[in-house]
């Protein structure tokens, strides 16, 4: 069904004006988008960001090069969305940025590829009245002696609107180092090793990123992690483990394992392309999981630490008789979430599940009982899409946009999160593949 087209060709028409900052306690803050006009008189203060892949899905290091498209609107009245000359490769000057990305506000920060030795804050540079982008290097920071960190490998949390801190195994997979940046300009606020998490005995290698979050009501960090007997194919412990971090002092307050599932979803590159962890108004904390079965199938778990506690609610499960892995979580309000799953059964025509099946589906979640259904469209179940490490849904202004790339079609459907209503939005070039949908802020 989709048409091959090279990364150069895709992109010939864009030239690219990149400035790169040095590593200097004031960072160049290239122009933002213009806030962009939504239709009648109501005007909005963000816009929308579409990562595509050439030859194959990204994420992971897969795919032929990654293409970003900002618009404004991903209503039914936008423009088939495309790339083809528009769109700009997500790398300049020899420099190649990874779609797994930290987005806060309309800023994306990272360890790039390529240099591979800094923390990177970039811009999306996006003009409405062309539609076109242009990357930009606002600032960057070399790593710290003795935190390096890599691509894709490692984890991170807010502590408040400036301060990210990241975290990640070290290159020996025995311990967990952290750095603190300070978001506005880059500068190194702290770094070191985290005390009081090592590698269990009878399993030396530690998840590479792991999942870490920040709580509001008892200003704590949660990192959930997990080991195994060997950096390849090696054994999983039995269960991952939740570490609980006092983020001033970075010190570990408590460290066990549960006896529910055995890992955590998004682990192998901590959130930074799929949303695995969400909080809802009581400040209750769900986690996507799951346990392989005796035939070695993953099944989902939706997991919650309640607010007030430190260890999860083994009387909870969010996601009962999973049909296989849950992927991706989206906090909708009134006890609702929005998730990204995978049905092992989903897809006869594939023979072979990989990242290309078309067994990944969007369902509703009712966080109340665990009850569900699948995401409709005039009545019907939307097909099943393509794309294992995708995040093509993102929620604002009490809506839902929610992408799919299914054998017929890539487009956007939009869930009003009020009334249930789905209506279909903007159409997507199938031509490319569509693998992220973020909101970017215009200020």
């Amino acid at each position: 069904m989709r048409k091959f087209k090279s990364l150069f060709s895709a992109c010939m028409a864009v030239l690219m004006a990149a400035s790169f900052t040095a590593c200097s306690d004031d960072p160049n803050d290239g122009p933002g988008g213009n806030p962009g006009g939504d239709s009648g008189e109501t005007t909005q203060n963000y816009h929308f960001d579409l990562f595509m892949s050439v030859g194959k899905h990204g994420g992971m290091s897969q795919g032929d090069g990654t293409i970003v498209r900002s618009v404004s609107s991903l209503g039914a009245d936008a423009e088939k969305i495309s790339i083809e000359g528009i769109g700009s490769e997500f790398e300049s000057d020899g420099n190649t940025y990874t779609m797994e990305a930290i987005v806060k506000g309309k800023y994306y920060y990272e360890v790039p590829y390529q240099p591979a030795d800094r923390f990177v804050k970039l811009e999306v540079n996006y003009d409405p009245a062309t539609g076109k982008n242009a990357l930009n290097v606002v600032a960057q920071r070399p790593f710290a002696d003795g935190c390096t960190f890599k691509a894709r490998s490692y984890t991170h949390a807010w502590l408040n609107d400036n301060t990210l801190l990241i975290m990640a195994a070290n290159g020996d997979t025995d311990k967990i180092i952290w750095t603190k940046l300070n978001a506005d300009n880059m500068t190194i606020e702290g770094s070191g090793t985290v005390e009081g998490i090592s590698a269990p005995e009878g399993y030396p290698v530690l998840t590479t990123s792991g999942i870490l979050t920040y709580r509001q009501s008892d200003g704590k960090l949660y990192y959930f992690y997990f080991a195994k007997t060997s950096k390849r194919n090696g054994k999983a412990t039995p269960y991952f483990y939740t570490a609980v971090i006092d983020p001033t002092t970075m010190k570990v307050e408590s460290n066990e394992p549960n006896n529910i599932a055995e890992q955590m979803a998004g682990s192998a590159y901590g959130e930074l392309m799929q949303n695995c962890v969400m909080y809802d108004e009581a400040d209750n904390l769900y986690l996507a999981a799951f346990s392989p079965d005796a035939n070695g199938k993953e099944i989902g778990s939706l997991l919650r630490i309640n607010k007030g506690e430190t260890k999860f609610d083994a009387s909870y499960e969010g996601y009962p008789n999973a049909d296989g892995k849950l992927l991706t979580l989206q906090y909708l309000g009134n006890g609702k979430a929005l998730a990204y799953a995978r049905d092992d059964n989903g897809d006869p025509q594939d023979g072979t599940q990989n990242i290309s099946s078309y067994c990944h589906y969007y369902t509703i979640i009712n966080l109340a009982d665990g009850s569900r259904e699948r995401l409709k469209y005039n009545g019907e179940e939307i097909p099943y899409s393509a794309g294992r490490f995708s995040q093509r849904t993102a929620v604002v202004d009490g809506k839902a946009y929610i992408g799919v790339n299914t054998r017929e079609q890539s487009c956007i459907y939009v869930y009003d999160i009020a009334t249930g209503k789905v209506e279909k939005g903007a159409e997507v070039d199938d031509s490319f593949y569509f693998d992220i949908l973020r909101v970017i802020s215009n200020d």
